[in-house]
């Protein structure tokens, strides 16, 4: 499926897809489905932050019109706010792979994720870029489960099957990583240069897990950062059964292909 980007600069390039010459350091990669009630909001509070940061936003053919509040963003912070627009709902690693691509085509050295729904907290940004700026670490976590138990208004079940899946992917991986699927995080672009890109397969929580993973196996430094994890309050959750499924046994498929050498 074939995938589009905003208006047109004067270049000829589109805007979304040509960074600014003065373009910061650091991009947020915020993959977006239906995400209107949440994302002008997003928008503003992670331009607000020290840096300058750019932010890149991967809409999914949403048909909420998230994409077109986007674009009133670009307006309103030039050469900061970008757009790529997909033929329809590819799922969040698609989305991320393609953002990831995006970074690596331009000048970005630190490449972040981030949830649109808000229950990521911009203001933990500088936090999470800290560390990779100064060298202390190639891969920053967002992470709920160090220093304690740091999620907000989530029911009892979700909380246990999150933090389950943690200890469940730690026993067959051998990760050190406490939260095993945070989506909030940041690289530096030397770990995406790293990998093979096109091996990248999952999509939902197991593309956290592979993200990670990978990184590890690579012999990258990763560093926890506690942050406060809030349920969303606008729109609705993408969390399914088939995320969790696809997770389960993604562990297993890693940690095979990495004893036979096909990682």
């Amino acid at each position: 499926m074939s995938e589009s980007s905003a208006s047109p600069s004067s270049s000829g390039a589109p805007a979304s897809e040509a960074a600014a010459p003065d373009a910061p350091d650091a991009l947020v990669i915020v993959p977006t489905y239906n995400e209107a009630e949440n994302i002008g909001q997003v928008i503003d509070l992670v331009m607000t932050q020290p840096g300058p940061l750019s932010m890149l936003v991967v809409d999914d053919n949403s048909p909420d019109a998230t994409a077109e509040i986007v674009r009133a963003s670009m307006d309103e912070y030039p050469g900061r706010v970008h757009l790529l627009e997909r033929a329809g709902k590819l799922g969040l690693g698609t989305a991320y792979l393609r953002g990831f691509r995006y970074a690596l085509a331009r000048d970005f050295r630190y490449i972040c994720e981030m949830d649109a729904d808000l229950s990521h907290d911009p203001s933990d940004l500088p936090r999470l870029i800290a560390p990779v700026e100064a060298g202390e670490a190639d891969l920053t976590i967002g992470s709920r489960y160090v220093d304690g138990v740091r999620v907000i208004n989530w029911p009892l079940m979700r909380l246990v099957l999150s933090y389950g899946a943690g200890v469940y992917t730690r026993a067959i991986t051998r990760m050190p990583i406490r939260d095993v699927t945070a989506g909030f995080k940041c690289f530096h672009r030397r770990v995406l240069e790293s990998m093979d890109l096109d091996r990248v397969n999952s999509n939902g929580y197991a593309f956290q897990v592979e993200m990670h993973y990978r990184t590890w196996r690579a012999g990258f430094r990763i560093q926890e950062v506690p942050v406060i994890f809030t349920e969303r309050t606008e729109g609705q959750s993408k969390m399914s059964r088939r995320i969790v499924r696809e997770a389960a046994w993604k562990v297993w498929e890693l940690r095979v292909r990495d004893l036979v050498g096909q990682l």
